[in-house]
């Protein structure tokens, strides 16, 4: 199949599955038609009103001559030449979609001094970037400053690292995310830490939860340890100990200790009812 350029609506709005254009607007389908149709109608009209022909010919010829040269050369030629016009609205809005702010994850380690979160907010801003959030956890080095980001459609990520790099911080990652980024993690604790209240063997896919991590099952852990921040064990006395992995994204120290904490809690809720009275 003949690859089409990438600037024209066809490549723009073509389904990547099935290769079909969207139906464009009726009323400039019906004028893109009426366009050509007409100077197609009105020659064979000239031309069989020419012709001594009986009534009824003249109309049969009419009517066949103009629907064929309708289906086989003005509908397609008015796809095709006006193909831009029938789809502006579905090409605006398109871009439209690709021009609007997306929501990003970034981490960087920043020194611990004064006025660098300055110089690294002064690199972002140069993107047009809005810092919508920002929590600090303290680590060997100086303090992982973690943001969510509004960001124009047109910055990617490898803007957002030279902007991060360029702001002073050093091992920057950046991840698309959603609007759940914006509930902040105390709020995620204490509502998975409700529902551990309520069944402490949901620890395990509570915690999963917390971190966006996928839990590692027992038989495997012995062999998936990193050492690069992405794994994470949490010891259970009642369950034996839990590991997660989480690749690409190192877990920070104070996601480290929600989860113990929230181990703690089930496991103190598990006590009491292997405890209380029957």
């Amino acid at each position: 199949m003949k690859r089409l350029p990438h600037n024209t609506p066809a490549a723009e709005l073509r389904c990547e599955v099935c290769g079909q254009m969207p139906e464009p607007p009726k009323g400039r389908l019906t004028l893109a038609n009426v366009a050509a149709m007409l100077p197609i109608e009105l020659l064979v009209h000239a031309l069989v009103l020419e012709v001594h022909l009986p009534y009824v010919a003249k109309v049969l010829v009419l009517t066949f001559t103009a629907t064929v040269l309708v289906i086989w050369v003005a509908e397609p030629s008015a796809a095709r030449i006006l193909l831009r016009w029938l789809h502006a609205p579905a090409l605006r809005h398109r871009r439209q979609l690709a021009a609007a702010p997306s929501l990003w994850r970034a981490r960087t380690v920043l020194r611990d001094q004064p006025g660098s979160l300055q110089r690294i907010t002064r690199a972002l801003a140069r993107l047009d970037t809005n810092i919508l959030s920002i929590h600090v956890h303290p680590v060997p080095g100086g303090v992982l400053d973690e943001f969510v980001l509004s960001v124009p459609g047109d910055v990617g990520e490898s803007e957002l690292l030279a902007a991060l790099h360029d702001g002073g911080g050093t091992g920057a990652h950046a991840w698309p995310t959603t609007a759940l980024a914006m509930a902040d993690g105390q709020t995620g604790a204490l509502t998975l830490a409700a529902r551990i209240a309520a069944a402490p063997d949901e620890l395990p896919l509570a915690v999963a939860e917390l971190l966006h991590a996928r839990i590692i099952p027992p038989s495997d852990a012995g062999t998936s340890a990193a050492d690069d921040g992405t794994y994470l064990k949490i010891p259970t006395a009642w369950q034996g100990p839990i590991a997660f992995s989480r690749p690409g994204e190192p877990f920070t120290p104070a996601e480290s200790a929600r989860a113990h904490r929230l181990a703690e809690l089930a496991e103190i809720l598990s006590h009491r009812r292997e405890d209380s009275p029957a």
